[in-house]
C-alpha cells in the first residue's frame, strides 16, 4: 500500500487535534449523560465556528458486485472529508463499537476516525483514534 503524501498526515493531525478539542469543550459544557444526537449536533457546531467543514448523518452505501446498494448506514460526523467521528453515549465502548467505525472507515475510503464517548466522566478517557483500521498508539 503507497504512503500518504507527506502533508496528508500533519494536516489529518491538526484535524484530530481540533476535533478533541472541540469535543473537550462540549464535554466540559454539557457533562455526560445527554443523548448522542446532542452531542453530534453541538460538536458539529464547536467545529464549524472553528473553520473546519462538517458534513452530519453522510450516507454510506455498501458497493457489492459493482453496484452501491443504499443499506441505511450513516456516518455521525465526517470533518474536512478526512476524519469519521463516532459519536456515543454509553456506558462502554464494546467491540462492536470500534468494527463500527472501522467498517465505515473501510466504505469510504476514510483511513483516519474517532470514537467519542460522552458518558464518560473525563473526556480523555473516552477518545479512541484509529488509523488504518488499527488502533492508533503513541511512539
Amino acid at each position: 500500500m503507497a504512503s500518504a503524501p507527506a502533508t496528508f498526515r500533519p494536516r489529518v493531525n491538526q484535524v484530530t487535534g481540533a476535533i478533541v478539542s472541540a469535543a473537550m469543550k462540549v464535554h466540559s459544557v454539557l457533562g455526560p449523560g445527554l443523548l448522542e444526537s446532542t452531542y453530534q449536533a453541538c460538536l458539529a457546531h464547536e467545529l464549524r465556528k472553528r473553520g473546519l467543514r462538517v458534513a452530519s448523518q453522510v450516507g454510506l452505501p455498501v458497493v457489492y458486485d459493482g453496484e452501491k446498494i443504499e443499506l441505511g448506514y450513516r456516518m455521525d460526523l465526517v470533518v474536512e472529508n478526512a476524519v469519521i467521528v463516532e459519536v456515543k453515549c454509553v456506558e462502554t465502548i464494546h467491540p462492536v463499537h470500534q468494527a463500527q467505525l472501522l467498517s465505515y472507515m473501510r466504505l469510504s475510503g476514510i483511513s483516519v476516525g474517532l470514537l467519542i464517548n460522552f458518558y464518560v466522566p473525563h473526556l480523555r478517557d473516552g477518545i479512541k483514534r484509529m488509523v488504518d483500521g488499527r488502533d492508533w498508539e503513541k511512539s
